[in-house]
């Protein structure tokens, strides 16, 4: 990839950024000439920066784009929703283009062209007064059953064709001796997605010997995800015989619109000079240290007294220690990036899906200053797609239902992220129905999550934890894309795997609060050392309470577990050994029980664990391949004696263990 092309895919998605920004907020201030001028510059600036490369398509809707942009600032046109509308699919193609050009390095996909010809299309309509076009006839006008049993017959899914080009071909009788062959002319449609032969009337048989060779009575059905222009094309000589329609698949809760993709590469980084500066000073400070240790093994080697040579080497460590502590401060300093820009993602992604819904909602952004490790930042942008689908698709109610709860018609999202010590904090918070502990009790007990008599007897806030549960949903449709529950388990993989944990809140008819809270950085992480059956694993400080030694007399059994009393409060005791699989270990007699206390869904619960070996900064490799699905997993680490160890989710364990090894409260019988 060229140095031109990798500066432009740094800075295009920024300008589609600042584009998406203002026309969404265009719609609640349609006179600001100021957001309008911001759009222009945006998309003026993209344009100029295609025209550098050989992209065509994405230069052709970017041109009309500005043409209309340029029409509103002039005052040649008014603002109108479908125009709005419009921009906002070209912005979030071009974003889309922009993200496969980065995966890739190459040129478009192959269905770039149809898919910039509907665009243009669009644009033009809005152009020109957002006047109906004159062909193709609109989906309305004549019965689309055929086009939606092909569609539905061919298996296409709507989230990867939101839109198609439908021809329904009916040949003259006499077409043969004209020399017109109906399967040539089907079969020189580009990007074909579909095709139907049939007779014109199945229902009458035909005679073997009344049959008629030279007529022709079929009837030619298709679809395809070029332009209807580009269709039309093959049938140009007989389109008094053709019907064509552009057609798009009715939407469903189950399939709102898929959001722009986020943008992979290339992985670059915008850094100050200063830190840059700061990083070198401190390399050119370890080089002096390194250079330091070979003068004391050369000492060494001329007979230094062993008691010398341990002081020297003592201070010479402690040096080397602060220099690596102010190095890990640096590089995580360089690391930091805004979380906003991937905030102000979202308005779009909302706006999509609850246009797809036929609801109206606004979505508030505030992240302003915080700064988060760069893979953070990268790795929010799937959980957070799933949460806001969530609380549009099954959280916001429908505008009768929340004018009847006296509430405004128009919803509230709110996404906000703010720092808290070495942790950030994101809330998704809406202001819909809120969930029903009631109703979740009902579809866990109708799963067989949990006994009955478990489920009576957890809190409202332990039961609203049940939805992170595999497989959990409410819905009476479970889909892949949302459904309150549905995919909640995925949610809290994803930030479990960046090191962060997920809490939920709810108040009937108020509302939904879903918090992330996540590390700053991912590159050290403070562990703490345990053995357990003779092997060392390691477990993030940040999830840890406290650790505790516990008597045997104090540990007592309660239901099919034990517990013991911490500061007047009742805390579930768990084998680490039995959560792993492993073996338990015999305990001398007498012995108090080592555990490790952490929090869970508002709970203390204790682990066992054999020893406690002590605490390290390590730096975390996540699982990769097979291994990144491994539920209370976090990654590995390499210890200075070459073995490997393995980072604990303890959470992440007993969340995934089975029934009889779960704490109370969390699913033990």
């Amino acid at each position: 990839m060229d140095e031109l092309l990798e500066q432009f895919l740094i800075e295009g998605p920024e300008q589609v950024q600042h584009a998406g920004e203002a026309l969404l907020a265009l719609e609640g201030r349609p006179d600001d000439a100021a957001l309008v001028d911001q759009a222009f510059r945006a998309i003026h600036t993209l344009k100029g920066s295609v025209g550098l490369f050989d992209l065509p398509a994405m230069g052709q809707v970017l041109h009309v784009a500005e043409d209309l942009l340029g029409a509103w600032r002039d005052g040649r046109r008014a603002l109108s929703r479908g125009a709005v509308d419009a921009l906002i699919a070209a912005t979030g193609q071009t974003e889309r283009w922009l993200g496969v050009l980065a995966a890739t390095g190459g040129g478009l996909p192959a269905d770039a062209d149809a898919v910039a010809a509907d665009l243009v299309s669009r644009l033009n309509r809005a152009l020109d007064g957002d006047a109906p076009p004159s062909a193709p006839i609109q989906a309305t006008d004549i019965d689309t059953a055929w086009i939606e049993a092909l569609f539905r017959d061919r298996d296409l899914a709507p989230a990867r064709h939101p839109r198609v080009t439908a021809l329904r071909y009916v040949p003259d009788a006499g077409c043969y001796f004209r020399g017109d062959d109906p399967v040539a002319f089907a079969r020189a449609v580009p990007d074909l997605l579909a095709l139907r032969i049939t007779r014109r009337d199945v229902a009458a048989p035909v005679a073997a010997d009344a049959y008629d060779p030279y007529a022709c009575d079929l009837v030619v059905e298709l679809l395809s995800a070029a332009a209807p222009e580009v269709v039309k094309g093959p049938f140009r000589f007989v389109p008094d015989q053709i019907q064509l329609l552009s057609w798009s698949p009715p939407p469903s809760p189950s399939a709102p619109v898929p959001p722009p993709a986020l943008a992979e590469g290339p992985r670059s980084l915008r850094v100050e000079a200063s830190r840059i500066d700061a990083l070198a000073q401190l390399v050119d400070e370890l080089v002096v240290a390194k250079n330091a240790l070979s003068d004391l093994a050369g000492q060494m080697a001329d007979g230094l007294a062993p008691q010398a040579a341990a002081q020297i080497l003592g201070d010479r460590q402690a040096a080397l220690d602060r220099l690596v502590a102010r190095l890990h401060r640096t590089v995580m300093g360089i690391r930091l990036v805004p979380i906003l820009p991937l905030l102000r993602r979202f308005p779009r992604v909302v706006r999509e899906t609850a246009t797809a819904l036929g609801k109206e909602v606004d979505l508030a952004v505030d992240g302003q200053d915080v700064q988060v490790d760069k893979a953070i930042v990268e790795g929010l942008f799937e959980p957070l797609t799933h949460l806001l689908r969530n609380a549009v698709d099954h959280g916001i109610e429908p505008a009768a239902e929340r004018a009847a709860a006296g509430k405004p018609a128009r919803a509230l999202i709110s996404l906000v992220a703010r720092r808290e010590g070495d942790h950030v904090v994101i809330d998704v918070a809406d202001d819909g129905r809120g969930m029903d502990p009631v109703r979740i009790r009902r579809a866990a007990a109708a799963r067989g999550l949990l006994p009955d008599r478990m489920l009576d007897a957890l809190a409202d806030d332990q039961v609203l934890d049940l939805v992170f549960r595999p497989g959990f949903s409410t819905a009476e449709a479970v889909t892949d894309l949302s459904g309150r529950g549905v995919g909640m388990d995925a949610v809290r993989a994803a930030v479990g795997r960046l090191g962060g944990s997920v809490g939920i809140s709810s108040a009937s008819g108020q509302g939904t609060t879903v918090r992330l809270v996540l590390p700053l950085n991912l590159v050290l992480t403070k562990v703490m050392i345990v053995t357990v059956a003779g092997e060392r694993y390691g477990i993030p400080m940040d999830g840890i309470v406290e650790t505790a030694r516990v008597d045997p007399d104090r540990v007592f059994p309660i239901r099919a577990g034990r517990a013991f009393v911490l500061r007047d409060t009742a805390v579930p005791l768990l084998s680490l050994a039995a959560l792993l699989g492993l073996p338990e270990e015999a305990r001398a007699d007498g012995g108090p029980c080592r555990a490790v206390v952490a929090r869970m869904g508002g709970e203390l619960v204790a682990v066992e664990v054999g020893a406690f070996v002590g605490r390290r900064d390590v730096v975390l490799r996540p699982l990769t391949g097979l291994l990144s699905a491994m539920p209370g997993v976090l990654g590995t680490t390499l210890l200075g004696d070459g073995h490997v160890l393995m980072i604990l989710d303890v959470p992440g364990l007993i969340a995934a263990a089975p029934s009889d090894t779960a704490p109370v409260g969390q699913g033990a019988p």
